[in-house]
């Protein structure tokens, strides 16, 4: 048995025994929590912070924030808040540029009808899409940590603010609106876009000053993807108007997808024969060459631009058959060129919008900071959260100033960039020249584009959304708790809204995480003969159980939610119970018939925390357990748990010579103590 550990006899507590190096030394004595500090820890260093005063730390804590702004922690400043500083010198210029490039103006060319598509969309005129596709891109360049994230227009952002928009500026009843009327109502619905991003802008930036990059966290991948895909629903129904040429009223708030199809349902009757007739053709066009450049990606040089093809195409037939005359169909009309004016957003609408910043932003930094993570494993490098906070946020931000809208990295982009060839995030200032030319010359191409078209390509891509429906079944045998997340979250988006979905997402997400920490089940610990190890008597009947020994581990935080889960199982495995409530479930039945509990070793290793009524009720057990007669053994306690436990009065009602460093030590002196007279058992390293 060479090589395995082993019990055997060992010398007595006050026999010698070489503990100056007990790993290494045949035979040792169980090590308690103090004696492991006095063989391997520095009491001193532990001690000194605890006894620092609290206003002597934060002096510390100033003193080192000033030296940051010497000139060395200048630069590391600057180095951290301009990513371009650390990767530019460290560019493959050979073996990335031409990548960068194709993927960059391939991105761009998608950008410019996908822009424009997502515009009418968030219920403003076309042209703020192609703004939202250039200033936000610009900016994460220089701002952003994602290498392979492609930022601008998102659908599901654009059907939040646009919901928003139709919510705060509604269109006339009568819908005949005069040219003027039509402008002053497109202006005041671009001032509420642009106060949403705004807002959502500067609630980022709040969050990276307190450093809430981990608040994404909260947002889980079923939530996210539950999300994304009911949004796609969203989509679809509400681009069947411009699909069938009908002009109906946008549906908001709670059932909108219901009202939206029943609305349609029953003008069906006066649809547009020829809008009808494009729309028909672009998604002939269009959702096959998206289904040929996912199953061709490997083969193909790049992607085909299947949207931009499609704008020509339309625009040029439009143009020729002059359909926007003779059959009355909407087309996108005048681009104007170059950029609006900058102007900070009327503050007048921002109490208006407060309850649709928060979910906005959320999505915008949970999405983006999904994407830039997979991208970032897949090829091996790191991400900061914060940082990428602080990205969307200023892009958002600054992005106001120039009349966009909300925006974010996105799936389909993102997913294009990537299979084109891109490497870091100067593809995106390729993405941006081809939007400028488009801005600044080429933009009286799209004047007889027809609305319908956009309105397929809003449906063409949320094809990546509607496809991690696929993914369901598997989520079902992996885990039924994030199946019932995904549906809650898919089910409540659907019904209800984008808005009140993602809460009810959220909250039901972290209810799951507290029921799962209130059915777990503390394990009775058995010794597997020939070895050292404890393991769960209910995992082998071949474990051993010392009579009078009770090893215990409960695997749950210890809070005010767990703590009555954690007295009824306690009370029940050491008979300490009055009877009178249901016993909880368990692994086996408590020893009580043959020998009562006489030493109980808790094994504390899985209790990450623990709070104020947590560690009291660990306290209450200690007393009790010593009216009873029962000597208590913690065994593996983290730093954390122990100096809450201590601070609430433990050290009162246990010595700390019944505190262990593990499960083995504490065993090793509880067959100790309940064979006084025979040999001294302990553990034995071979």
């Amino acid at each position: 048995m060479s090589g395995l550990p082993v019990a055997r006899t060992c010398p007595g507590l006050g026999e010698a025994s070489d503990l100056k190096f007990p790993l290494g030394a045949k035979f040792r004595e169980p090590l308690t929590e103090t004696r492991f500090q006095q063989l391997f820890g520095d009491a001193k260093q532990e001690l000194e912070p605890l006894a620092e005063p609290r206003l002597s730390r934060l002096c510390r804590q100033w003193r080192r924030r000033a030296r940051a702004c010497s000139g060395p922690g200048a630069w590391r400043l600057l180095l951290a808040r301009l990513p371009p500083l650390r990767w530019l010198p460290h560019y493959r210029w050979r073996a990335w540029l031409l990548g960068d490039a194709v993927a960059g103006v391939t991105v761009g060319i998608v950008h410019v009808p996908q822009g424009m598509a997502f515009a009418l969309l968030t219920s403003v005129p076309p042209v703020f899409g192609l703004y939202t596709s250039f200033f936000p891109v610009l900016i994460y360049t220089l701002l952003g940590t994602g290498r392979h994230l492609s930022t601008g227009t998102f659908a599901v952002l654009s059907l939040m603010t646009g919901s928003a928009v139709e919510r705060l500026v509604p269109e006339p009843l009568g819908g005949n609106l005069s040219g003027i009327e039509r402008e002053q109502l497109d202006a005041q619905r671009v001032g509420v876009a642009a106060a949403l991003a705004f807002g959502s802008g500067a609630l980022m930036l709040g969050m990276f000053a307190l450093q809430l990059g981990v608040l994404s966290t909260f947002l889980s991948e079923p939530v996210v993807k539950a999300l994304t895909s009911g949004a796609a629903l969203h989509v679809l129904v509400s681009q069947l108007p411009s699909l069938l040429g009908l002009p109906l009223p946008r549906q908001i708030g709670c059932f909108a997808l219901f009202k939206t199809l029943a609305a349609v349902l029953t003008a069906l009757p006066r649809s547009s024969p020829a809008e009808l007739t494009i729309s028909a053709l672009s998604l002939a066009l269009l959702v096959p060459v998206k289904e040929l450049n996912v199953r061709f990606r490997d083969k193909l040089p790049t992607p085909i631009p299947g949207e931009i093809v499609m704008v020509l195409l339309a625009s040029v037939l439009c143009f020729t058959s002059s359909l926007d005359t003779r059959y009355n169909v909407q087309i996108v009309g005048l681009l104007p060129g170059g950029f609006p004016q900058p102007h900070l957003p009327s503050m007048a609408e921002l109490p208006r919008i407060l309850a649709d910043l928060l979910p906005i932003a959320l999505v915008t930094f949970a999405v983006s900071a999904s994407l830039a993570s997979i991208y970032a494993d897949k090829y091996r490098y790191s991400i900061d959260s914060n940082q990428e906070l602080f990205a969307h946020g200023v892009s958002n931000l600054i992005s106001s100033l120039f009349s966009c809208f909300p925006n974010s990295a996105t799936l389909a982009t993102t997913s294009l960039l990537v299979d084109a060839g891109g490497n870091t995030q100067l593809a995106g200032l390729f993405s941006c020249i081809v939007v400028l030319s488009v801005l600044l010359w080429l933009g009286p191409f799209f004047y007889y584009l027809p609305k319908a078209v956009l309105a397929c390509i809003n449906i063409s891509s949320m094809r990546q959304m509607f496809f991690q429906m696929q993914e369901i079944p598997q989520l079902w045998r992996i885990s039924r708790m994030d199946f019932a997340v995904w549906m809650v979250t898919w089910v409540a988006v659907v019904i209800l809204s984008v808005d009140l979905g993602l809460a009810i997402g959220v909250v039901f997400s972290m209810v799951t995480v507290v029921c799962r920490t209130q059915r777990v089940q503390c394990l009775a610990l058995g010794l597997a003969e020939g070895t050292e190890l404890y393991r769960p008597l209910r995992e082998s009947r071949k474990l051993l159980k010392v009579p009078g020994l009770c090893i215990l581990r409960y695997p749950s935080p210890l809070y005010f939610g767990t703590r009555g889960q954690f007295r009824r199982t306690l009370e029940w495995h050491l008979g300490l119970g009055e009877g009178g409530e249901e016993a909880p479930k368990m692994d086996g039945p408590p020893d009580r018939v043959a020998e009562p509990v006489r030493v109980v070793v808790l094994d504390c290793s899985g209790i990450t925390f623990a709070d104020a009524a947590g560690a009291r009720e660990v306290v209450q057990l200690a007393s009790r357990c010593r009216d009873a007669g029962i000597h208590l053994l913690l065994a593996q306690c983290s730093a954390s748990v122990l100096g809450t436990l201590t601070e609430a009065g433990l050290l009162d009602r246990v010595t700390p010579e019944q505190l262990f460093v593990s499960v083995q030590d504490a065993a090793a002196h509880a067959l100790q103590r309940l064979e006084p007279t025979g040999p001294k058992t302990c553990t034995v390293w071979v």
